[in-house]
Parts: structure tokens; sequence; C-alpha cells
């Protein structure tokens, strides 16, 4: 196998799935998983039982546990969990000319979107956000998926990633936006645990409706704030990434919520979990970020109250107290 162009950082299920779509016109791919086993087994057996176990992977595709060996790539996907960003930044020793990055969620401790992450650890690299309705299994099966994939470089970077990226079953979008790509992503899988809570109350399909349109509403406000545009927000990486997460157990934030709202405690839930479900962790800083910037994010503050153990009955009857108001 040659050097490959392109590498993926992170063998979860979502870099593995990303790693199958781009070897799926026979092009090399490198792949870093942190566990040196699991390398061996994708290696090995072209499988990945831990975090994708439906597929069977490209011969194409190689798997690394030593973080060096991504320095030769002139495209990295980062697709480290969000709270991980900033330590495998820095122990990569160089960076490729274009760096993408597929994690949604923000920095618990800092507060910072992962944009505001990778700048400060890798300044001379040209970022883009890749976001958008993607469930991992469905990406790895070859199943028709569309994303936006904000280019911070412009129109350049997007010629260079989108020639790269595309396949025909895998459809990148155009977008500038930074920071509405990443505002989006982060603040769905919050909702999607309330919407989850929802479904696991019984609380039927309209209350889920309602929590949806309601929530998007709250996502325009932050975004809006921050500096995204609606547009982005109306687009794949928002509206339609919060559709999609909101709708299905296969999104482990809605599933997370769903145990929480049949009675599971919290942090049982948490410590049992062996992926990541982001959203329980922007949560709290996100609700502490609306508050600085004075935005009004109820289920947001909803969410973080039953992460911390509230019991969800109590949490939803006090959500349907709220005075009545305008729409908007």
């Amino acid at each position: 196998m040659t050097s490959p162009a392109i590498g993926v950082v992170g063998a979860g299920a979502w870099g593995t799935a990303l790693a199958q779509m781009l070897a799926s016109d026979g092009s090399d791919v490198l792949l870093w998983a942190l566990e040196p086993e699991l390398a061996d087994e994708i290696n090995t057996d072209h499988t990945n039982t831990p975090y994708l176990p439906s597929a069977q992977l490209a011969h194409t595709i190689r798997a690394t546990a030593d973080l060096g060996a991504m320095a030769d790539c002139t495209i990295l996907l980062m697709v480290t969990p969000a709270q991980h960003l900033a330590r495998v930044l820095g122990q990569l020793p160089a960076f490729p000319s274009d760096l993408v990055l597929c994690s949604k969620g923000i920095e618990a401790g800092s507060g910072r979107l992962m944009n505001e992450v990778a700048r400060e650890a890798a300044p001379g690299a040209e970022l883009a956000v890749l976001s958008g309705p993607t469930f991992a299994h469905e990406v790895a099966a070859g199943l028709p998926t569309a994303v936006t994939l904000a280019c911070g470089g412009g129109t350049d970077q997007w010629q260079r990633l989108s020639t790269a990226i595309a396949r025909p079953a895998f459809r990148p979008y155009y977008s500038d936006d930074i920071c509405g790509a990443e505002i989006g992503g982060a603040v769905k899988n919050v909702l999607a645990i309330a919407c989850g809570v929802v479904d696991g109350l019984r609380l039927g399909q309209n209350a889920r409706a309602a929590l949806i349109a309601r929530g998007y509403s709250e996502m325009q406000r932050f975004g809006e704030a921050l500096g995204a545009r609606a547009e982005t927000l109306a687009g794949l990486c928002g509206l339609g990434d919060l559709v999609l997460t909101c709708s299905s157990t296969s999104s482990r934030n809605f599933s997370l919520g769903k145990a929480l709202g049949e009675g599971q405690s919290a942090d049982a839930l948490m410590t049992d979990r062996k992926t990541v479900a982001e959203g329980a962790h922007s949560a709290p800083v996100l609700a502490r970020l609306a508050a600085k910037h004075r935005i009004a994010m109820p289920i947001v503050e909803a969410t973080v109250r039953l992460l911390e153990g509230a019991p969800a009955v109590e949490v939803v009857n006090e959500i349907l107290a709220r005075p009545l108001k305008a729409e908007g």
C-alpha cells in the first residue's frame, strides 16, 4: 500500500464508518486506533467488533496505533471524542494542510467549540467541519448520506476536500460557516437526550415533535448569539441532524435519554457506556454559555437537571407548567 493521502484519527463507530466510506472506491485510508489490539483486528480480520460490528471493512483500510504515522497524510479527519480532541492534537507530531473536524460537542472545561480547540493546537492548518445527519452504520453500509462541509479556507479548500471526500453515496454541501456547522452538531446532541426522555416516558409523538420544534428555536437563539448564520442551522448540520438524532435509538444521545425516561440512573448509564453520548458532556457547558449570553434555553436546562439525577416526570411537569407565551 502506498502512503495514503487521507487519514482518519479515531476508530470508533463514526471514524471507522468514514474510513469505510472513503475506501469504497478503492482508495487507501490510514485509520488511527487508540487501542493496539483494535488496530490489529482491523488489519487482520477487517472488522471492528467493539464499535462497528455490522461492517466488513475494506482491505485498503490500514489501521495503526501510532499517531506519528498520521503525519504523512495531506488530509486528516479528526474523529476523536470532543473531550479528547485537544489531547490528541497535542500528541500529533505534525499537521496536514487540511484538518477536518468531525466530532460534535463543546469542550467541557473551557466552553470552546472544536474549531477553537484546533486553532490553538494546530495554528498552521486550514480547518474544516464535517457535520450532518449521519448514523455510522448507514454510512458504512454505503446508504445515501448528505452532509455539510464547512471550510474555513473558502472555495479553494472546498475544491480540495470535496474532491477527496465525496463519494457516489456520500454528498457534501459547501458552507463557509464553521461556527454554525459546529453549533448545530453540539446543540442537537443535548436535545436528542431530551427527546429520548419523552420516548422513555411514553409521552407520544406529538410531544416529541413539539420538543424538536422548540429545541430548534433554542438552537437558533444560541447560534445567532455566537455568530452562526440562520441558513446554516436550517440545513443539514442543524435541522437535518436534529431530526435524525431525535428520532431513533440508533442515536447514542437519544438512547441515553430514553433510559433516563424509563427510570435508570444517569450515573450508572454513563459509567456503563463504552461509546460516548457527547450530549451529556456538552449539556452543562451549553447551559452555562446560554446563561452567560442571557439566552433562554429551557430544554437544555431541563436536560442538565435530568443528568444531575432529577426524576424525569418531575422535570417534564416543570416544563409543562411554564408560563404561556408567544411562539418564537
